[in-house]
This record gives structure tokens, C-alpha cells and sequence, in this order.
């Protein structure tokens, strides 16, 4: 049981056992809820505002906290305090190292894991990369947030399901088509990949200035493959094997693995039941020939469904998607990890779905997240002001070579651990504050002019910071893993007698452990408020703690059943950060 159930259900306790006859006392959870870490630590460890209880029991609160105060008689978890209407508490020290110790031990390197969902699923939808685009700086959020929210929620026992959304459809596949065809070939595909369909595409907007007929034969060619032509759909499937290719070096990279890549294209025969749907509920209206869904009443302007022509659009494939979903995989919540950019469309979708009479439209949410830029430009592939992600995934680990050569010359496996500490980088960097913040990558320019003699513009990110062992990066906690590897190696080598964890009383010790001890309230916190900033936040706090505790104490040293419990402290901080780290997509080395 973790301290701050066990506080509440000694207050709820003392309530129950001193004012009988009350009504309206707050439960057991709900005074868990109300428990605040006070912002300094001589102020206690945990303290409860006893405000809530005003009205049930008649009282002032400050004469109430004194009363809880007199009446508390729990010593061997915490002294209470009371101070103008707060209850504070003081942990018992060796009690709390040796229950919490003990309690991340038996966890076995899954402290704070948990069956909270079990039975229930969670969708996903994130990366949603786009078919004959190569991977771009501006899909590393969607994506590491995607991917670290999965990694919590299976943590936390739940079901979950990991959708690439692929952006697979639109005439821009007619025209990649009709510019295969006309001026390339199978084997330069093959072996230029992404790059050579996107220069193929430009090659066709190029051409169908000087010849607007392109345009037609491009139309021709989508049309084609909306009808199911073979040649055509032979084609189109083949661009999208090619792209999926390229994006899986960089998905294995980051360690990103997908349940499905049902994309745009897939919802072509599931869109037209929904249409009917909405015809049926007569949510359907015209406006200037376009089918829409009337949001008037909500503030916001109608939802497009069809064109004049017919055509679909984007929330008319999501509608589908949404509906799809939630038949196939019964979800309890289903997560759009989607720019910001995007909050009107997927207002206007989950509206739609509520207004169709779908209950389950209130579990659809839309994780937003801030827009990323270099140097203060914003992301343009038509520009240039673009990093594409493997050249800045390698870019970092060729950082974190040269820094391991410096540093470590005599290290085995570095390639592995530039990878791990490159890659780790990345992660932090983009997971290191809310997700709605947006990020601005500060970046060097160098002009150039490329092989057709267009003037180009290279932007290499500066890992200068990202990469920086003392500050608050990705490798510094990295490196503070594996200064606890390199303790708990050496420790192997010597004899302890028990733990005696009265060793763990001075301040250093128990601010780790209170952040230890906190963790999976954490998690559960960064499910709730879908943030994975606050995993990267909780364990940069804890090896921060490990550091100050690692420089004031000498962990191996001094009286052996102390120093046991300064190994078993060193232990937990080893297993917490390395769980932690793991839920935001990072890999520990456990040498640097």
C-alpha cells in the first residue's frame, strides 16, 4: 500500500472513530485525493486541507486539523502537525525506506505498473504518415507521444491499439501514377525509394505548368484507382510498400511498432454506410451544393461531409474510422494524437458522432500537441526549411559518438550506446515540456546548390544542449542509470550484512525516496492528462535527487548494514529509471 492511501484511510480512521454520527464525510479515496505535497519539505511530507470537513462536522478548519492532530495516533507512518487548517505529515524515515525499498523490489523493475485497465482498450492514432513523403522532423511529436502514451497504458494493464493512420489517398497518387508512367521506371524506385517518388512529383508539377493536359490524365489515373483498376492499384500498392519501407528504418530506430496501418484508402467502402446514417437521422442539410452536418447550435461552422461533386472529405473518412473502431476493437477511449491545428476538425467530428447518437463519441479524444519549427521558421518542404528525421536520428548519434571517442575512448559496444544516447536525445528533447508547448529547434543554416542547380538551404539541428551529460537532457539521465549499474557492479563484489535503513535518514535519502515513492501516482496522472512530459519530468527529478544523494554520501562505505541500505536505495533508483525511461520510449545503458 503506498503512503498516501495509507494516510487517508488513517484519517478517514480517526473520522469514523471520533465523530460517529456525522454525514458527509469524504471516503477514504476521495481524502487520498485531497492529500498535497506541500512545496517545502519542512512543511511535511504530505498535508491534508481540512476544509473539506467544515461543513459536515460544524468546525473551523484550523480547530478541526488541531482536533485530527490530538486524536492521531499512527507514529510508526507519520507524526501529524496541524497549521492553519492543514494537517501535515512527517513520514517515519527508516519505516518509509524500508517499506518503499521493499515495495519497488517486489515490483520486479515494474514499479508502479498496474491492472487498472484491465479489460478496457485504448486506440490510438498517431504518426499518420503520408504515402510517397519521406518521415519529417514535423511527425516526430505525434509520433513519441503516441508512442509513449501506448507504452503507459499497457503498463497500466489496458488493451491497447496502435493506428497508423497512413495518408494514402487523394489525386496526388494519380499524378504520382501518371509521372511514373511517363518518365520513370521500377528499378530507380526500388533503389531511390521515397526520394525518387517525390522527385517524380515535383517533376509533374513542373511538366503540367508547360502542360496543363497532365492535370486530366493525373485525375484519370486516381479515377482509376478509386474504380479498382489493376494496373493501377498494382501501382499505387507498390508506392505505399516503398514508403512503408523507407518510414520502417526510422520507426526501428525510435522503437515505434504499430497494430494497424489502416490509412485513408481503407475506409473507402465504409464511408457511404455512414452517409446514409446521417441522411437517415436527417442530420444531412445542403449548403451551395456541398452536403453538411449543421453545427450552428455549437458554435461552429458546419461539417463538410460531401462536396458538390461528391467527393468524401477528411471527416467523412474519420466519421468512418471513428465508427470502425469501435465495432472492431470496442474501445473504452480512443486517442488522436494530432496537432493542434487540428482542434476544430476533431471538435467537429466527435460532435457529429454525438449527434448521430453514438454514446461512445464522448471516450474520442483529440491529444493535441504544438507546432515545431527551426530557428524560428516553420517546417516547409516546398521551402526547404525541413530536417528529414533519419538524417537528425543519425545526426544525434554521430553526436554522441564523437562524445563517447572523448569521453569513454575504452567503452565496448559504442556504436549501441551512440544509438541509444542519440536516439534518447531526440525523445527527451521533444517529450521534455507539455505537449502543447511548441518547439523550436535551434539549428545552423548552410546554402547550397543542388545536383538540377536549384539553391538549396541545409538546416542541421544543435545538439550542443540536447547532448549535455550535467543538464537536464536525455543523456544526463541516461548517465545517472548507469552510474547506478556501475555501483551495483562493484557492490556485487563485496558482503552486506541486512539492510539497516535507519542509514537513510538524512534529507538526500529521503527526497529520493519520496520521489520514488511517488512514481506511479505519476503514471497514473500521465494517463489521465494523456502527458508524457510528466514521465520525462519524474524521472529527470529523480536522478537529479540520485546525484545529490550520490555526492553527499559515500554509498559503499561506512557502517555495512548502512551501506546495504544506501545499495538497496541505489537499486531502486537503478529499476525506477530505467522503467520510467522506458515508458517515454528510451533505452537505459547500463554503460557510458
Amino acid at each position: 500500500m503506498d503512503m498516501k492511501t495509507r494516510i487517508a484511510e488513517l484519517i478517514t480512521a480517526v473520522m469514523a472513530e471520533n465523530w460517529p454520527e456525522a454525514q458527509g464525510l469524504p471516503a477514504a479515496g476521495e481524502i487520498r485525493g485531497l492529500l498535497e505535497v506541500p512545496p517545502d519539505s519542512a512543511m511535511g511530507d504530505y498535508a491534508f486541507p481540512c476544509f473539506r470537513l467544515a461543513k459536515a462536522l460544524r468546525m473551523a478548519p484550523p480547530k478541526i486539523a488541531l482536533a485530527l492532530a490530538e486524536k492521531w495516533n499512527a507514529a510508526d507512518t507519520a507524526s501529524a502537525q496541524a497549521v492553519n487548517g492543514y494537517l501535515n505529515f512527517f513520514l517515519n524515515r527508516v519505516n518509509f525506506a524500508r517499506e518503499t525499498l521493499e515495495a519497488v523490489a517486489a515490483s520486479n523493475g515494474r514499479w508502479g505498473a498496474g491492472e487498472d485497465g484491465s479489460g478496457k482498450t485504448v486506440c490510438l492514432d498517431y504518426s499518420s504518415i503520408n504515402i510517397a513523403k519521406r518521415f519529417h522532423i514535423g511527425h516526430l511529436s505525434t509520433t513519441v507521444i503516441g508512442n509513449s502514451l501506448k507504452r503507459i497504458y499497457d503498463y497500466l494493464g489496458y488493451r491497447t491499439v496502435g493506428i497508423n493512420h497512413l495518408g494514402d489517398w487523394g489525386t496526388q497518387f494519380g499524378k504520382m501514377i501518371c509521372a511514373y508512367k511517363r518518365w520513370g521506371d521500377k528499378e530507380t524506385v526500388e533503389k531511390g525509394g521515397v526520394d525518387e517518388m517525390t522527385r517524380l512529383y515535383v517533376r509533374f508539377g513542373v511538366e503540367a505548368k508547360k502542360d496543363p493536359s497532365l492535370e486530366d490524365e493525373g485525375r484519370a489515373w486516381f479515377k482509376k484507382i478509386e474504380d479498382g483498376d489493376p494496373e493501377a492499384l498494382e501501382i499505387f500498392r507498390w508506392f505505399k510498400d516503398v514508403t512503408l519501407k523507407d518510414a520502417m528504418r526510422v520507426y526501428d530506430i525510435l522503437g515505434v511498432q504499430f497494430d494497424s496501418y489502416a490509412g485513408e484508402s481503407f475506409y473507402n467502402d465504409k464511408m457511404e454506410p455512414v452517409i446514409e446514417d446521417l441522411r437517415e437521422k436527417g442530420l444531412l442539410t445542403q449548403s451551395e451544393g456541398a452536403w453538411v452536418v449543421d453545427l450552428s447550435d455549437d458554435k461552429m461552422p458546419p461539417c463538410l461531409i460531401l462536396k458538390k461533386d461528391g467527393a468524401t472529405l477528411y471527416a467523412t473518412r474519420d466519421l468512418a474510422a471513428a465508427k470502425y473502431r469501435q465495432d472492431t476493437y470496442h474501445f473504452d477511449k480512443c486517442l488522436y494524437v494530432v496537432a493542434y491545428q487540428q482542434d476544430l476538425h476533431f471538435r467537429q467530428v466527435f460532435r457529429v458522432l454525438e449527434k448521430m447518437g453514438y454514446p461512445w463519441a464522448k471516450n474520442c479524444v483529440h491529444v493535441a500537441f504544438g507546432m515545431v519549427s527551426l530557428g524560428g521558421e516553420a517546417l516547409s518542404t516546398r521551402d526547404g526549411v525541413i530536417v528529414y528525421l533519419d538524417e537528425l536520428l543519425n545526426q544525434a548519434i554521430d553526436k554522441a559518438r564523437g562524445i563517447i571517442e572523448e569521453k569513454s575512448p575504452n567503452l565496448e559496444n559504442k556504436d549501441e550506446i551512440a544509438r541509444q544516447i542519440g536516439v534518447g536525445a531526440v525523445v527527451y528533447t521533444t517529450l521534455s515540456n507539455n505537449r502543447i508547448k511548441d518547439i523550436d529547434y535551434p539549428c545552423s543554416k548552410e546554402d547550397y546548390v543542388d545536383e538540377d542547380g536549384t539553391p538549396r538551404t541545409k538546416y542541421e539541428i544543435d545538439w550542443a544542449r540536447a547532448l549535455n551529460f550535467d543538464g537536464e537532457t536525455g543523456p544526463y539521465v541516461q548517465y545517472t542509470h548507469a552510474r547506478c549499474c556501475s555501483l551495483l557492479r562493484k557492490a556485487e563484489d563485496l558482503s552486506f550484512p541486512a539492510p539497516d535503513y535507519s542509514g537513510l535518514g538524512d534529507d538526500e535519502a529521503q527526497a529520493l525516496l519520496r520521489l520514488i515513492g511517488r512514481f506511479p501516482d505519476t503514471i497514473r496522472e500521465a494517463a489521465e492528462k494523456y502527458e508524457p512530459s510528466m514521465i520525462t519530468r519524474a524521472v529527470t527529478d529523480i536522478a537529479q535527487a540520485y546525484n545529490k544523494f550520490y555526492y553527499e554520501h559515500r554509498i559503499l562505505d561506512g557502517e555495512p548494514a548502512q551501506a546495504a541500505a544506501r545499495v538497496e536505495l541505489t537499486r531502486a533508483t537503478r529499476d525506477v529509471i530505467r522503467a520510467g525511461l522506458a515508458l517515454i520510449g528510451i533505452e537505459a545503458p547500463e554503460r557510458m
